[in-house]
């Protein structure tokens, strides 16, 4: 016995010793690393960002209760977070599962049967009797982390909870930006609907105007059909931006976790909202910081470098120290002491390394690799989602400026034209084709204005934020 207690001091030291294969540290030579991966972004002109750092709760920037109401029930019901929130505790679990396996394990045993063993096993020419035959022991083992597989198996373990953590709050982001997307589409099409309508509107008085000259023999018929079609056009346009409008508020209802029944109780909108100030948008390394795809992909590596080391700690032999003790035997006797046995002592078990397992340890390694290579990806893809939005939001501003100011030439020369035929002292026409101008002007401001409210769904999508719970 006492040969083999002498053991546990230095089997003891021994397992806490370094562990085999790499420690991990972001490689030198990772995008993440780079200068211009920290430099600052990109700004638009006109004042539309500011450095500033970035809103984590971004759409309350608009100062709309009903669209800050549909974000917030989206993040406590939608069901895609739902699955990823259920994705995390499942991994926290499987993290505690791995940290279990470096503790000592028990186990307690018992047993019972009626049974004759056969006479011949025991060099016994005769028939044994039928006997009541019992077993109970209790058996405890501990194993040595020598090699430091159990310590690198936690490390990828945890790797594995953050990066789920990281798409945890992935889901966040993009559960807040499409419902933002969905409500602002929403009132893009009703802003669009009311001016169609209006417009629509106009061109039934334009034609009854006609239809009363046409009687009085002041038009041809041509002029006639010509003031029909533009009524047909107008009215051409509203069921696409109703089904517009529609769809966008079955996606919210989606999204919210809601039949499309609810679409019909959710809150109407006819305007898009405006952002009460420039967006704040930070610089390239907040941005990096931020962005949980970033984060997932980094945790992701880490856990790959850890598994190398598990894959490495195979290699080696595995040591034990394991104590049992039980009562073997027939079943009136169990307990007493010609039926009891124990056993103490250090267990050595080493399956010699084959070409196999240095596969493993390849294999392993080409997967940290593979993580390295698309952690940079992620993060050169997070730069020019970024610079591409915020040039996107920048051209459109410029475009939706030249339309305003088309608008405003073209609303003028409508009014002009109106007042100088009612006068009588220009055709009906020239009148027509005014309106009909200011129609197309005030139809492209509107879509410009829908696209610019998009643009910055889009650029709050990829400044990363939303998923902070502030």
């Amino acid at each position: 016995m006492k040969r083999t207690l002498w053991l546990i001091p230095p089997l003891a030291a021994l397992a806490g010793c370094a562990s085999v294969g790499p420690d991990y540290h972001l490689p030198a030579e990772a995008a993440l690393s780079s200068p211009y991966a920290q430099r600052a972004l990109t700004p638009p002109a006109g004042g539309l960002t500011s450095p500033d750092a970035p809103a984590g709760q971004w759409w309350r920037l608009y100062q709309d209760e009903k669209l800050n109401a549909q974000v917030e029930r989206a993040l406590k019901a939608n069901t895609d977070l739902r699955a990823a929130e259920a994705n995390l505790r499942k991994a926290l679990a499987q993290e505690t599962g791995v940290k279990a396996e470096q503790g000592p394990h028990a186990e307690i045993s018992a047993a019972m049967q009626r049974s004759r063993f056969s006479g011949e096993s025991y060099l016994i020419n005769e028939k044994m009797p039928v006997i009541n035959v019992g077993d109970e022991g209790f058996s405890a083992a501990y194993q040595f982390d020598l090699f430091g597989k159990f310590r690198r198996a936690e490390e990828a373990a945890q790797a594995n909870s953050e990066a789920v953590a990281a798409a945890v709050d992935a889901a966040r982001v993009t559960v807040a930006a499409e419902t933002a997307r969905a409500y602002l589409r929403q009132c893009s099409a009703g802003h669009a609907l009311a001016i169609h309508q209006r417009q629509l509107a106009l061109s039934r008085r334009s034609l009854a105007l006609a239809q009363r000259q046409r009687t009085a023999g002041r038009l041809t018929d041509s002029d006639l059909q010509r003031a029909q079609e533009q009524v047909a056009q107008q009215a051409a346009q509203l069921p696409p931006l109703e089904a517009e409008r529609q769809t966008s508020r079955l996606q919210l209802a989606a999204l919210q976790g809601q039949p499309p029944a609810a679409a019909e109780t959710l809150p109407a909108c006819d305007t898009e909202p405006a952002l009460s100030r420039p967006i704040p948008v930070g610089d390239g390394r907040s941005l990096l910081q931020r962005r949980p795809d970033v984060r997932q992909a980094e945790r992701q590596l880490a856990g790959a470098v850890a598994v190398i080391g598990v894959r490495t700690a195979e290699l080696y032999p595995e040591i034990s120290f394991g104590l049992s003790a039980s009562y073997t035997g027939v079943l009136e006797d169990l307990g007493s002491g010609r039926t009891a046995h124990f056993g103490l002592g250090p267990l050595i078990s080493w399956r010699i390394p084959d070409s196999g397992a240095r596969a493993r340890v390849a294999s392993a390694e080409a997967d940290s690799a593979l993580a390295l290579a698309r952690f940079d990806g992620v993060v050169l893809n997070a730069l020019r989602e970024t610079e591409t939005a915020l040039n996107t939001y920048g051209q459109d501003w410029r475009q939706r400026e030249a339309l305003q100011t088309a608008y405003q030439h073209s609303r003028q020369l409508a009014d002009d034209a109106r007042r100088i035929h009612q006068a009588g002292r220009a055709p009906v026409q020239q009148s027509l084709d005014a309106d009909r101008n200011l129609a197309q002007e005030e139809a492209a401001l509107a879509a410009a204005d829908a696209r610019i409210a998009q643009d910055q769904i889009k650029l709050f999508l990829a400044l990363g934020g939303g998923w902070q719970k502030e």
